[in-house]
């Protein structure tokens, strides 16, 4: 009856889905197109913005042009730079009094997948100023018009820049949550390479697979349509044909370029079709360990693809064929396995490790319960699992 129920609820949310006010963001796309953003905030008529980001990306210096072509275009910039990795409710509160008692009247996210949260964490508590990010916790809480928002992705890995989620960490209970909410979707992203350059090679690997992850958990569940389809399959293979080179060449622009549309193409697709319990999984590990999202999807990736089985051997059957590493010969098993020896293959190749260390065993039955109640009824996944599934699932990923 549980799994009657699940899919039930998955089958009235796609149909559901259908009637979103879904929007796309307006891009700007190539190199030196971060340029052209203070102008189109100056056309928007905004005179003062709060800029979200973290103090990596302050002190290397990558925000020091824009910020001048800012000053240009006499917009006034507040900057909130104390966002975390797995960013908190306190980082959102903070940001948002800044964003108030300066004025602002629009957010720019400039980073990776932490600074964008925090962003949007802003945004749903502009919209609704009377409420807690508890409140708006999970699907369609928002349901107002939050300030303009735009997006300056410095990774390619989350495709935040393209999705209607903000996940969000409470440090006192360990929790981390997703709000998801079709307001949330940035106006407009910025897929400039040349911010990306210099992104170390651990971090081009890890937010890589966490692309890929997006593509592939949107691909093999439930709740595809022709169209989210389409979005993983071009995604995954950019990711097959550029990241190793990122990884290892990263001035090679034209790589990085590709590598941004993949993240881009990857947040269209789960944003519409969902994720499932690698991400389930990933985020509990977040919560409790700050483990950076993308090596956590990385890591746990090929363990539940085998994990489920032949419920997923047709679709990673198809995504093999894609990025052309099948035999004529193989059976649709075989396929699905050579593709996933080769995302271990390119995890391997990208020294990711092959488990998670600081998994603490007395944590296990908390985390199990989270991800599953994460997960279900929501995401429509292949195969449901359920507690001695995931309890197996973290006794894998474990060192």
């Amino acid at each position: 009856m549980y799994k009657v129920y699940c899919r039930s609820f998955q089958g009235v949310m796609k149909i559901a889905s259908s009637f979103m006010p879904w929007r796309e963001p307006e891009l700007l796309v190539g190199e030196n197109s971060l340029k052209e953003l203070p102008k189109l905030i100056k056309r928007n008529k905004i005179e003062s913005v709060l800029i979200v980001t973290d103090q990596g990306i302050v002190s290397v210096g990558l925000m020091d042009e824009f910020l001048k072509n800012l000053r240009v275009e006499e917009i006034d910039y507040f900057i909130y730079d104390k966002t975390v990795p797995n960013p908190t409710i306190d980082n959102i509160e903070e940001a948002f009094q800044m964003y108030t008692a300066n004025n602002c009247k629009g957010i720019v996210a400039f980073g990776g997948g932490s600074p964008m949260d925090c962003a949007k964490g802003v945004g749903a508590r502009a919209a609704r100023p009377n409420k807690s990010i508890p409140q708006m916790k999970g699907v369609l809480k928002v349901l107002k018009k939050m300030p303009p928002l735009f997006a300056i992705p410095t990774t390619a890995g989350t495709g935040s820049e393209a999705t209607l989620a903000a996940v969000v960490s409470n440090s006192e209970t360990h929790e981390k949550y997703a709000i998801m909410d079709t307001s949330l979707i940035p106006h407009y992203a910025v897929l400039d390479p040349l911010l990306i350059v210099n992104l170390p090679p651990h971090i081009t690997a890890a937010t890589g697979i966490d692309a890929l992850t997006h593509a592939v958990e949107a691909y093999i569940g439930r709740s595809n349509t022709k169209e989210t389809k389409q979005y993983s399959l071009d995604a995954v293979k950019l990711i097959f044909e550029n990241l190793y080179e990122s990884y290892s060449n990263g001035t090679n622009i034209q790589a990085r370029a590709n590598m941004q549309k993949a993240a881009y193409l990857a947040g269209m697709a789960f944003t519409r079709a969902y994720v499932g319990y690698i991400h389930a999984i990933a985020h509990t590990l977040g919560g409790f360990y700050s483990v950076p999202h993308g090596l956590a999807n990385a890591i746990i990736l090929p363990y539940v693809l085998e994990y489920y089985g032949e419920s997923v051997h047709k679709p990673l059957a198809e995504l093999a064929e894609l990025v052309g590493i099948v035999d004529p010969a193989d059976t649709t098993e075989q396929k699905a396995v050579r593709f996933i020896e080769a995302i271990k293959k390119l995890n391997d190749s990208m020294a990711i490790p092959k488990k998670v260390s600081g998994i603490v065993e007395r944590d296990i039955p908390v985390m199990v319960e989270r991800a599953l109640k994460e997960a279900n009824p929501l995401y429509p996944v292949p195969r449901i699992l359920n507690k001695d599934d995931i309890f197996t699932l973290y006794q894998l990923i474990k060192e």
